[in-house]
């Protein structure tokens, strides 16, 4: 079917051409390249044809079908030979230079006999003599040739680069990277290296460069010990071919590499989201190097005991590792055989064999922000942090282990859900054998304990509708069971569960938790014989549901009524040394003094509450403790004492499982207090550690939203990379990819990718990313000022890339959006820089246009004073009067520039000693005193105005302000 209708005339075609050129190589290039061949065709002149042509072999090249494009180059060379003046010296050059894309396209396929390959050399060597041009790219043919071969390559290495380059020879880092192949091949790790930095260092790059070099450059620098440049290689370097069928072997290196470094988890990751390549790829020798990379990965895996992990694979069925790996390595065999019969060596074998056979260089390497490991991979289940404390032993004896689960939980004791785990697994096997013990009590009894544990996992990750009918449920089993006391409580932890559940506005809530509370007192006064554990239970969920209410409302006239319940419940529970309870009662206090907002006494109480807990226990209480601690010290700013505090919990909490005492919850508060004390790399490493300890425990929305907060850190910090693939690695979590989770927080995670892509020049793909979430963003009724935002954001990253009629038309949407919820720092800023982008490009020519932006900007400075509203940064006048100077500037207008600037000036005022605007009003004078007299060639009072300015700044202190203003002073006496 066609993808868009066939071009009536050659001015359509060269359009269609062009924009068919925009589009990322792939299936839907390929296809309209191929219908815009059979469009050119209708017309009698070659040359639409020959681009037509040109265009459809980049097509197949980079779309990595080598099969077609030999084929297409002969009806090129056909024209050439028939009708060679209809082609330019460009398309001549085209012509030459893609000799070379057939040499490779042949070699790629091992069903065309070697002497073929042979005979296409001679070919290309005759007509490059033939044309009176330089032999050096034919010889460099001729080395790649032996080295695919396995031959001596020592000659052929040194005719081609012992030559000089040629117009048509390869690009500089194509040649680059052969070289360093070449002794890299010989064993000369930091040889190749060396040859390789500027291809590294981004200073020689192309279409394939630098990703091709990165990925062949991975091990040698883990070998050499260049660790941390081969991590940030590995990231910049896979974000260059990912999914790419022309860069397929470059993705296999990559799988390699996280193979051989501890980063199997990441490896099955990455696999996951290149599992089109499987079936994509054409080329046999990429998919050879990609299927290698596949099967070394998929080795180590299955070598580490997680053959029966799901994986990717080839599309039509379910694969495990272990059958996709044997799956791979029959293909991969195969491959290399039909290469080594065509080639007449064991070459390509023997390097499979290489990489298959290689051992792992490292045992563990933090590659990313998000650092998983199989483990977490391979199962669902909470996996708790390494303890220093031995766990209860879980007695043999069914009987003992009932009664000891329960009794753990009656203290509210850690190890109380590894008992109730196992007593599940347990009961749930068909030959599951209830004991007949009056001390364990019936059958239903027990699966009324599995339930309400269940119930209070599930709560404890805010599903609390589905808690309330677990609860629910247990009860009527424990009445079945004839045990009241337990019924009264699951009861009880119903009700606060139905009431936490409410989300109809915070008037609502705390309604329903005053209506628990109530149920709860009347459940209380009804159930008689209840035990001294039962009561003082009911009484701390009492307490609990007040203290919820007072969170929830924040209401002063909630306070007391808190206080007198968690008062009864410390009496209870000290008359009747309910330990646990105790702790609890102090801690329900200490917290609702901080709601009420004395923190004082809620230190006081928490300091006594510690003493409490080293002397009596229950020690597992102590994290908690000091968490509270940690975060009232934060509530006074004391940044210090809350680190220490917070440091402290973590070690205890060591002892314990890390959902039984929130250590995700820790770790983000250490993250908090790091940031107050300016120790960002540290907060970073808390905030990725809470993410993951949030996921693991099943909280995913809290763990999305602190691995938001740490990319937008780590792009703040300048690690653009890490930023960009901890965002990768979230945005292929199945729940967000089945668009499962909430749309806005997705949003944020693009944005943030989008915003990150741009700080690391990949202007296409970040301007891509925005384009798509503007047009979401759109439908965002009930939130028009983040469509605004996200809209003004996708105009500049437009106007940038130069597509001004598209960002004129983001522009609107995001004004429109604006007038129904104002954002007038980001509007105007977004218009100033649009027009900024236009004046910069397009000078002169469309000036119209980029002021067009600034009266835009002009009326949103307007609204804004009419508003009362004060900007956070910059005036929105003085920065509208200078882009007003700029603009012109940029067009050739100079008086206005300078008139506009003047005005800016005016608007700020001098700087006063301790006044933030200095950096603002000396960039003014100086684009004022260039403007004047360079282009407007008055050095006599550019000079004044310069030297004024110095002597200003100098006096006030802001000395670093002078120097851009002394050099150009100094270049305008020079030039006198």
């Amino acid at each position: 079917m066609p993808t868009a209708p066939h071009p009536q005339s050659t001015d359509e075609l060269h359009q269609a051409l062009q924009e068919n050129d925009r589009r990322p190589y792939g299936r839907t290039r390929t296809v309209t390249a191929e219908e815009l061949v059979e469009a050119a065709e209708q017309f009698e002149e070659p040359v639409p044809l020959i681009h037509a042509l040109f265009e459809l072999q980049e097509a197949y090249t980079y779309g990595s079908e080598p099969r077609k494009s030999p084929v297409v180059f002969a009806r090129l060379l056909t024209l050439f030979d028939e009708q060679p003046d209809v082609f330019d010296e460009r398309l001549r050059h085209m012509l030459f230079w893609r000799f070379k894309w057939v040499a490779n396209a042949l070699l790629a396929l091992p069903e065309i006999p070697l002497t073929s390959l042979h005979q296409w050399q001679t070919e290309m060597r005759d007509r490059y003599e033939k044309a009176g041009l330089g032999l050096q790219p034919s010889y460099g043919q001729a080395y790649q040739l032996a080295a695919h071969v396995g031959e001596d390559t020592a000659l052929a290495f040194e005719l081609w680069a012992g030559r000089a380059r040629t117009r048509l020879s390869d690009c500089e880092a194509c040649e680059i990277c052969e070289r360093a192949l070449y002794h890299l091949a010989a064993g000369d790790d930091e040889r190749a290296l060396r040859v390789w930095e500027p291809v590294l260092a981004g200073k020689d790059s192309c279409q394939e460069e630098p990703a091709r070099s990165i990925s062949h450059a991975l091990l040698p620098l883990l070998r050499t010990g260049s660790i941390d440049r081969a991590i940030e290689l590995h990231l910049a370097g896979y974000r260059g071919c990912r999914r790419n069928p022309s860069m397929s072997g470059e993705v296999g290196r990559h799988l390699e590499f996280c193979a051989l470094t501890g980063n199997e988890a990441r490896g099955l990751e990455l696999l996951a989201e290149n599992r089109g390549l499987f079936d994509e790829v054409d080329s046999p020798r990429e998919l050879l190097d990609f299927l290698t990379g596949v099967e070394v990965l998929l080795q180590r895996v299955e070598l580490l005991g997680h053959g029966e992990l799901p994986a990717a694979g080839y599309a039509g069925r379910t694969w495990t590792v272990a059958g996709l790996r044997t799956e791979v390595r029959t293909r991969a065999d195969d491959l290399a055989a039909r290469f080594d019969t065509r080639n007449g060596t064991t070459a390509h074998s023997d390097r499979r064999r290489a990489r298959v056979d290689r051992a792992a260089l490292l045992e563990s390497l933090e590659l990313t922000l998000r650092t998983r490991s199989l483990d977490d991979v391979a199962t669902a289940v909470p996996v708790v942090a390494p303890t220093a404390r031995t766990a209860a032993a879980v007695p043999e004896s069914l009987t003992e282990m009932i009664l000891q689960a329960r009794a753990l939980d009656e203290q509210g004791h850690p190890d109380a859900p590894a008992c109730w785990a196992r007593l599940r697994t347990l009961a749930a096997t068909r030959d599951y054998t209830h004991p007949d013990d009056p001390e364990v009590g019936p059958l239903v009894r027990l699966r009324a304990d599995l339930l309400a544990d269940e119930a209070g996992r599930t709560g404890e990750k805010d599903g609390f509708a589905v808690a309330g009918a677990l609860y629910e449920e247990a009860a009527g089993l424990y009445d079945d069971a004839a045990s009241p006391g337990h019924a009264a409580l699951a009861r009880a932890c119903a009700v606060l569960a139905d009431a936490e559940s409410v989300e109809d506005g915070a008037e609502a809530k705390a309604a329903a938790l005053t209506a628990a509370h109530a149920s709860m007192v009347s459940l209380h006064e009804k159930t008689s014989g209840l035990t001294p554990v039962h009561e003082a239970r009911l009484l701390r969920l009492r307490a609990t549901a007040l203290g919820l209410r007072l969170q929830t409302s924040g209401s002063e006239e909630n306070v007391a009524p808190v206080f007198a319940e968690v008062d009864l419940l410390l009496a209870f529970a000290t008359r009747h040394d309910v330990v646990g309870q105790i702790s609890g009662a102090l801690l329900l206090r200490a917290g609702t003094y901080a709601l009420s907002g004395d923190l004082p006494a809620a230190v006081t109480d928490v300091d006594n509450l510690l003493d409490r807990l080293k002397a009596h226990g229950p020690a597992w209480h102590l994290p908690r403790a000091l968490e509270l601690r940690g975060r009232l010290q934060l509530g006074l700013h004391n940044a210090e004492a809350a680190h220490a505090n917070l440091t402290e919990g973590l070690r205890q909490a060591a002892d314990w499982p890390a959902e039984a005492v929130d250590t995700g919850r820790l770790h983000g508060d250490l993250a908090e207090a790091c940031m107050h004390l300016g120790r960002l790399d540290e907060a970073l490493r808390h905030l990725t550690r809470s993410a993951e300890l949030d996921m693991r425990h099943g909280s995913r929305t809290d763990a999305f939203c602190t691995y938001s907060n740490a990319a937008q850190l780590s792009l703040d910090l300048g690690r653009i990379e890490d930023c960009i693939a901890l965002l990768d690695s979230l945005m292929a979590e199945p729940d967000v990819a089945a668009g499962e989770l909430d749309d806005r927080l997705v949003a944020q995670l693009r944005l943030t990718r989008a915003r990150a892509l741009h700080a690391g020049e990949d202007l296409k793909a970040a301007t891509a990313e925005l384009v798509a979430l503007a047009a979401e963003s759109a439908g965002w009724d009930d939130d028009p000022g983040s469509h605004a935002m996200i809209a003004a954001e996708t105009a500049v990253l437009l106007g940038e890339s130069g597509e001004f009629s598209r960002a004129r038309e983001a522009a609107d949407q995001a004004l429109a959006a604006h007038a129904r919820a104002p954002r007038y720092e980001q509007l105007s800023s977004c218009l100033r820089e649009l027009a900024r982008h236009q004046a910069q490009q397009q000078g002169a020519d469309n000036l119209a246009d980029a002021l067009a932006f600034l009266s835009d900007a002009g009326r949103i400075a307007e609204e804004a004073r009419e508003a009362g509203y004060e900007a956070r940064g910059r005036s929105l006048d003085s920065a509208l009067a200078y882009e007003h100077g700029r603009v012109n500037a940029y067009a050739g207008e100079y008086e206005a520039a300078l008139a506009a600037l003047e005005r800016a000036l005016a608007l700020l005022g001098e700087p006063g000693p301790e006044d933030d605007r200095a950096d603002e009003w000396a960039e003014c004078v100086r684009l004022a005193g260039a403007v004047e007299g360079i282009y407007l060639e008055r050095p006599a009072p550019a000079l004044t105005r310069l030297d004024a300015a110095v002597s200003h700044l100098t006096s006030l202190g802001h000395t670093a302000n002078t120097e851009p203003l002394t050099a150009l002073a100094a270049r305008l006496r020079d030039e006198e």
